[in-house]
């Protein structure tokens, strides 16, 4: 992430970036075109008006004809009409058409981000994920809402309204065009200037993204230590740096539109002076319709003019977003899906062989472990914290790729299995629940279509949960709100266990599942691990031995290896063992 902070100065107008972004528009070519369209019919009603102002004046006016002033005066209302329809057209397909090519961006970036493997977000900061995802993306839209279509119409409208001043009167065009450059120039520098300072602007709001997400999230934790004072002198501190950016900018607001008015002014009060010296001598290539006329034309044309610098940040803060976007998209972070055999309903035997993996290179946690589980065995795997049991149901389910050696489901190699078949027949019940702010239904069924909440009922039944749901206001109805907040962690792991029966996997594991949990919650999370083990194969990976008595077999995990293997009772007669020593200290830390 950070370099793509360092590296937004030099990217900030890749046509490379901008060529990808035009690709999205390509499905709404017809809608493009139309907004192109109508810039030209807005830059083509928006230069007649003070054209006609100039013709009423001159012909009608001077000559008292009161029918041609009143036909005129027609017709310049409905040269208004016209430019007002045009512009609303031009405005709403334009923005529409930005809403259109970030819905497709966004659901491109979700599905890209869905795929990732963990390693990914063991290390992206997920506030600025979200950040990319949302606010990032609104920047992208004002691309075409407010950038390139914009600039583009307003470049058209002055080249317009140029060759109508032309045509008018050659010599108040040339002061004119004396101005132009200068307020181009000041332009040019202001635009410079809030390049530098966008981006600053963006980095402080993902930086403020993150520190809020985070905190939000670990709140407990962070009332639990006490820290509320430190966290809010960071946040303050933070909040003062994203201030001070957006300071920045407005700062070269204030000094850039007051100067592109004072010469808008000046440019005007010339062209009434040297025009008016001009119909005072006599003149008559100038007319007072031209003066009329000019000072719509100066306001037209140099409102534009200094406003382009503004659309132009729009824009170029639509091209930092869209290269931060890109840079995800073109993230490889994916674990490869290169099988081609889709994964049936598995027998269940599986082994590990010769198997090495680290999550930091050079730094290994699976240190080359063997290991076989048996069709229908139910096995628990032991250790301190660190040992490496978690990491094998992770290597298990490919979320991380191994460093060498190989696993096997039912003597086939996992990578020959396509991703999503393999995950499938595999269901995970993880010690830290995580519950979507929905109905205790969709949290079961994940939104399944092919789970009905007449099977999720007789699951729950079956495992003993259903009771426990019913006794909740609304039942399987029951919001559960973010995270799961409204019920006890055992309530969660219950959950959590109809969840994984009702998916009916053909191998079960359960992570830690029954650590952090009451005696009546843990009553019948026994039950239920008995009822959702009964069948196929189980992994249980525990702390407190006693949930993991009855297992098949029990494997004992140190530093990234397999010290001892065996049941219960085989374990716990090697006297200086392990698994002894380990069941001998909980037993004394129990009693």
């Amino acid at each position: 992430m950070q370099t793509t902070n360092k590296n937004m100065k030099a990217t900030a107008f890749d046509t490379t970036v901008f060529k990808r972004i035009l690709e999205y528009a390509k499905p709404y070519k017809m809608r493009f075109n139309g907004v192109i369209l109508f810039a030209i019919f807005l830059s083509v009603f928006a230069a007649l008006r003070p054209y006609l102002l100039k013709l009423t004046v001159d012909d009608y006016i001077k000559t008292n004809d009161k029918n041609g002033l009143l036909w005129y005066v027609t017709l310049m209302g409905i040269v208004l009409i016209l430019e007002v329809l045009s512009n609303f057209f031009f405005v709403y397909w334009a923005n529409w058409l930005g809403q259109d090519i970030v819905k497709d961006v966004r659901v491109k970036l979700f599905k890209h981000m869905l795929s990732f493997r963990m390693k990914y977000y063991d290390t992206a900061p997920v506030g600025q994920l979200i950040t990319r995802s949302v606010s990032d993306m609104e920047s992208i839209a004002k691309i075409f809402s407010q950038g390139l279509f914009m600039i583009g119409s307003d470049l058209l409208k002055m080249v317009v309204i140029l060759g109508f001043m032309l045509k008018e009167n050659w010599r108040l065009t040339c002061i004119v065009f004396v101005a132009m450059p200068i307020l181009v120039y000041i332009t040019r520098i202001f635009q410079r200037k809030m390049q530098v300072s966008f981006e600053e602007v963006r980095n402080q709001i993902a930086n403020l993204n993150t520190f809020v997400q985070e905190r939000v999230t670990g709140m407990k934790i962070v009332q639990l230590f006490n820290r509320e004072d430190i966290e809010f002198e960071k946040f303050k501190e933070i909040n003062s740096k994203h201030k001070k950016a957006w300071i920045k900018t407005i700062l070269y607001n204030s000094i850039f539109f007051p100067i592109a008015d004072i010469i808008s002014s000046l440019t005007l009060g010339f062209i009434v002076l040297y025009g008016g010296f001009r119909i005072l001598n006599g003149d008559t290539s100038t007319s007072f319709g031209d003066i009329f006329s000019y000072t719509m034309y100066i306001g037209m044309l140099f409102n534009p003019l200094r406003q382009i610098a503004d659309k132009f940040n729009e824009m170029q803060m639509g091209m930092i977003s869209a290269n931060r976007v890109f840079e995800i998209l073109d993230t490889k972070e994916h674990i490869q899906d290169i099988g081609t055999i889709e994964a049936p309903i598995f027998e269940g035997t599986i082994e590990f062989k010769d198997v090495r993996f680290s999550y930091i290179e050079n730094e290994e946690v699976i240190k080359g472990i063997n290991l076989k589980v048996k069709s229908g065995q139910t096995i628990a795997i032991v250790g301190a914290t660190g040992a490496g049991k978690s990491t094998i149901i992770n290597l298990l389910n490919r979320f991380y790729e191994i460093n060498s050696g190989t696993i096997f489901v039912d003597n086939q190699n996992i990578h020959d299995y396509t991703l999503d078949s393999l995950r499938k027949q595999i269901a995970v019940v993880l010690q830290d629940v995580f519950l979507f702010a929905d109905t205790i239904l969709n949290n079961i069924t994940l939104n399944n279509p092919d789970i009905s909440q007449e099977q999720v009922v007789a699951a729950a039944k079956k495992i003993g949960v259903h009771d426990f749901i019913m006794s909740l206001p609304e039942g399987y109805d029951y919001n559960v709100k973010e995270r799961g907040v409204m019920l006890s962690s055992g309530q969660r792991q219950l959950i959590a266990f109809l969840r994984a029966y009702v998916s009916k996997p053909s191998i079960l594991i359960l992570d830690e599942a029954t650590s952090s949990i009451d005696m009546y919650s843990e009553e019948l999370i026994q039950r239920a691990t008995e009822t959702i083990t009964t069948g196929r194969t189980s992994i249980i990976i525990a702390h407190r031995l006693a949930t993991i008595i009855n297992a098949d077999k029990i494997v004992v995990m140190d530093q990234g290896i397999i010290v001892e293997q065996g049941t219960h009772h085989e374990l716990l007669s090697q006297k200086t063992g392990y698994y002894k020593n380990l069941y001998d200290s909980q037993f004394i830390l129990n009693t």
